[in-house]
C-alpha cells in the first residue's frame, strides 16, 4: 500500500513541475521560426500584428509570422505573466526583444483533444 502511494505521490509531483506549455510558446517564439510557433495553432487564429486584426488559418497566421520574424529578428524573450488556474484554458504574456523595438505578446490557450491550442495572438509594440 505504501508503495503505491509513493508511486502516486511522485507522479503528481512530477506534473506539479512539469514544463508549462506557455513557455513552449515562448521559446518558440524566441527562436524566430514560425513553424514552430504554429504547431501550436488552431485550425484557425485571431491574429493581431501591429494593429492589423483577422482571423486567419493557421497557414495564413502562420505566413504573416514568418513575414514578422523576417522584418523584426527575436533576440531574447522574457515571460511577464501567466494564467493557469483553469485547467482548460491558459492565457500568456511575453515581451520579445527584437533587432529593432520591444514588443508585447499575449496570447490565449485552450485545450482540444487533450492538447493545449493557441487560439488568440496579439503582438504590439511595447509602450513602456
Amino acid at each position: 500500500m505504501r508503495y503505491i502511494f509513493t508511486i502516486l505521490l511522485l507522479l503528481s509531483l512530477k506534473s506539479a513541475f512539469s514544463f508549462d506549455v506557455i513557455d513552449d510558446v515562448a521559446a518558440a517564439v524566441k527562436s524566430g521560426d514560425a513553424k514552430n510557433v504554429a504547431k501550436f495553432f488552431s485550425t484557425t487564429v485571431e491574429l493581431s500584428v501591429n494593429d492589423q486584426e483577422d482571423i486567419y488559418s493557421a497557414a495564413q497566421a502562420t505566413f504573416i509570422l514568418k513575414d514578422f520574424f523576417a522584418k523584426h529578428a527575436p533576440i531574447g524573450t522574457k515571460i511577464v505573466h501567466k494564467v493557469v488556474s483553469n485547467p482548460n484554458y491558459k492565457f500568456g504574456v511575453i515581451l520579445l526583444t527584437t533587432s529593432d523595438a520591444k514588443y508585447r505578446i499575449s496570447f490565449d490557450l485552450k485545450m482540444n483533444a487533450s492538447k493545449f491550442i493557441l487560439t488568440q495572438m496579439r503582438i504590439e509594440e511595447n509602450k513602456e
